[in-house]
């Protein structure tokens, strides 16, 4: 009896910093996932799927037990380190596909890319924390120059869709903390005001043929349509009710291409149609209110900013990807997240969630 009692006592000291709505619309997004992720590879990738889920659920665990205090110190090592990384993959990282985006450390390799998803804006949340009683334009361009760093160093490999979701997290932050209406406005001008130098300096030819097939498909069908023209067709095959579990065409036919990773939403709209889709929007919709009513009752600035900009990137990562798979945005190799197969993509996000978690259930932080 006493033992069992122990353990009862271990377990729940174990999970104490988790939040129970936010737990259970993970495990929710990640059942579908499972059922997907079955069903487009026949089963092929499930064991591995698993252990991905498993390791990124554990990470989350621990991460949640490190108080907000711990975190804020991380901020800066983590991102000197991530920029480190980066600069290494620069100077002798792995090219694959025409992109130089993996590093060998070791007996495996890394994508410092995806450190950089959490390390950037946990690194401009600790800048703007200890400057929150007086922040001015000064402290917002200090900021931004810590996130232009690694996004021009990733754009370089090249990485554009890694590039604009780590600006956007950044963006969020600035947001979060207060930057003006008419500095962002202007912000906006300015990048709109430079598309024609970056489409003709910035953008490899690939990258170009991506936005203009989004305009026409039908234009090369068999090479850069081909994509987009298969999922659309995946998605509207599966009706209002879908075809059914393990009975879509499209991935199981291998017409649709990355159909258990980045293309994972067409299979399941097959599958399980609008009413599916339906299910899957209200529970990353769920995710993100609860993520954001988390954030909003955190303590002090850097809990704030983080854990609001955590949840908005969650949001910016599904809206990409779905607009994405239904023809609205150009290809840009984006997951879906939680629900695409990728160890590393399922680990960052859990982790985020970690911290999330992390700064909800410790409500004091360090003020200086």
């Amino acid at each position: 009896m006493q033992i069992n009692q122990e353990l009862r006592l271990a377990w729940r000291r174990l999970f104490r910093h988790l939040d129970p709505v936010l737990m259970g619309l993970i495990a929710a997004l990640l059942t579908l996932s499972t059922l997907t992720v079955a069903s487009a590879t026949s089963g092929a990738y499930l064991q591995g799927h698993l252990i991905n889920m498993t390791v990124a659920l554990a990470g989350m665990v621990l991460l949640s037990h490190l108080p907000p205090q711990r975190l804020i110190r991380f901020a800066a090592p983590l991102y000197v380190v991530g920029v480190l990384l980066l600069v290494g993959v620069a100077v002798a990282g792995d090219v694959v596909n025409g992109s130089r985006r993996w590093l060998h450390i070791g007996i495996t390799r890394i994508q410092p890319s995806e450190l950089m998803r959490l390390a950037v804006p946990m690194a401009m949340a600790a800048y703007l924390h200890y400057r929150h009683e007086a922040l001015t334009t000064r402290h917002f361009a200090l900021a931004f120059l810590i996130l232009i760093l690694p996004a021009l160093l990733i754009l370089r490999q090249p990485d554009l869709g890694t590039t604009l979701l780590i600006m956007a997290s950044g963006f969020y932050v600035l947001f979060l903390a207060g930057l003006a209406w008419r500095v962002m406005a202007g912000l906006v001008l300015v990048m709109g005001a430079a598309l024609p130098l970056a489409w003709n300096f910035v953008l490899h030819d690939y990258q170009k043929q991506r936005v203009l097939t989004l305009f026409d498909p039908g234009s090369d069908p068999l090479g850069a349509g081909y994509h987009i023209i298969q999922s659309t067709i995946a998605i509207g095959s599966g009706g209002f009710f879908g075809r059914g579990w393990g009975e879509g065409t499209q991935a199981r036919l291998d017409f649709l291409p990355e159909g258990h990773t980045d293309f994972i939403f067409a299979v399941y709209s097959e599958e399980f149609g609008l009413l599916g889709n339906c299910v899957l929007l209200a529970i990353y919709a769920a995710i993100v209110l609860r993520g954001l009513s988390l954030s909003y009752n955190a303590s002090g600035p850097f809990g704030r900013l983080l854990c609001g900009a955590i949840t908005l990137t969650f949001f910016t990562y599904a809206f990409v990807n779905m607009g994405m798979v239904s023809g609205i945005l150009p290809v840009v190799g984006v997951p879906l997240p939680l629900v695409s197969y990728g160890g590393t993509s399922m680990v960052t996000v859990l982790l985020g969630f970690g911290i999330l978690m992390s700064v909800a259930s410790n409500k004091s932080l360090v003020k200086t």
